[in-house]
């Protein structure tokens, strides 16, 4: 851990909650809402977000799995994210949320008419921005944990 923990304390709800309370509240809010409020399908929400795990690093993102009624993707899922381009699993929507997510973490500044041409064709407006503020949610969170150093002892943070 790059933060002292006392002991005694969970790493999670001191660093989010304790240190700053006003900022870390605000955060778990969003980072929750994003699970709680997207209409995004469960195949592509997770391609997005198991890929910026993937290029974050952070331990408990990796091994998260996002349950909705009872259901959660299968369990080679994470290496068909790991291999979005060529992989069968996907469909089109699933495919290029690994990619959009890829690319928003690498390169954002490399997001190109063709490949906007391509998710405005597969995704609504209103869900382009649902994944790209989730996307930002998991950059920032993930990496944040993993900066930090807490990110083994993460749990979603409740509200």
């Amino acid at each position: 851990m790059n933060i002292d923990i006392p002991e005694g304390k969970d790493a999670i709800t001191y660093v989010w909650g304790e240190l700053v309370p006003e900022i870390g509240a605000a955060a778990s809010n969003f980072s929750l809402a994003v699970y709680a409020h997207t209409t995004l399908g469960l195949r592509e929400f997770e391609a997005a977000r198991l890929r910026v795990a993937q290029l974050n690093g952070c331990v408990f993102c990796l091994d998260w799995r996002t349950e909705r009624a009872g259901e959660k993707v299968e369990e080679e899922f994470a290496d068909a994210v790991t291999q979005w381009r060529t992989t069968d699993a996907f469909d089109d929507r699933t495919r290029l949320a690994a990619e959009y997510a890829e690319r928003y973490a690498l390169d954002h500044h490399g997001l190109d008419e063709e490949f906007w041409s391509r998710m405005t064709a597969h995704y609504s407006q209103a869900e382009i921005v649902e994944l790209s503020m989730s996307i930002g949610s998991w950059l920032a969170f993930g990496r944040l944990n993993h900066v930090l150093g807490i990110d083994t002892m993460c749990v979603l943070p409740g509200p």
